[in-house]
């Protein structure tokens, strides 16, 4: 941790995140609760939700909410299932909370977040918009395990391929290694997308 605090440090942690950055991400920059307080009130900072911060020089973000999640439930943290199809914006699903990804040895008490502990690859993990967020492929096949409606399904399906997000190679690509009977419907949903 450093003893004074440096802007720049804590500039180039929060740039990635659309300027939203956590109090323990300052802190490993020398900023201590005080300092954190004091720049607040001297504008050069804003706090978003208790612990998070955002630079006043960024605008706010419309995703707010999710940068709130990721910084609140750790750097290890992935925004997926139907939050991930919203980011994207693919079909017509609207998420009643927050659905997060996490390692298994997580905290899993956050009001608003409905958490899943599953295994991600690095490979599985893009960034959009600044979120960290499952890819389109891993988004698709999480939501199916799940039992997401099939409809919905095929509709962001047919719209992350006619918008150029995924392929269908992609996707046959992602189901891999996995039960191959439990996913015969969804390639039967894929090889017929953009029909």
């Amino acid at each position: 941790m450093k003893s004074n605090p440096d802007h720049n440090c804590l500039f180039e942690i929060a740039k990635d995140q659309a300027g939203y950055f956590s109090s323990s991400q300052a802190g490993t920059c020398g900023f201590s609760w005080e300092r954190l307080s004091n720049t607040v009130k001297n504008g050069k900072f804003r706090r978003v939700s208790p612990g998070i911060y955002r630079f006043q020089q960024y605008p706010e973000s419309r995703f707010e909410d999710l940068f709130i999640a990721l910084l609140k439930t750790g750097s290890h943290s992935v925004l997926s299932h139907v939050t991930a199809l919203s980011v994207y914006g693919l079909s017509d699903a609207l998420p009643g909370v927050i659905h997060v990804t996490i390692p298994r040895n997580a905290s899993r008490r956050r009001q608003g977040i409905k958490f899943h502990t599953k295994s991600i690859l690095q490979n599985e993990i893009t960034l959009y918009e600044g979120l960290r967020v499952t890819t389109v492929e891993r988004t698709i096949i999480d939501l199916f395990e799940s039992g997401f409606d099939p409809g919905l399904l095929r509709q962001a399906v047919d719209q992350s391929l006619e918008r150029g997000l995924t392929t269908k190679a992609l996707l046959v690509n992602a189901i891999g290694n996995r039960k191959k009977n439990s996913f015969i419907n969804l390639e039967k949903i894929i090889s017929r997308g953009l029909a």
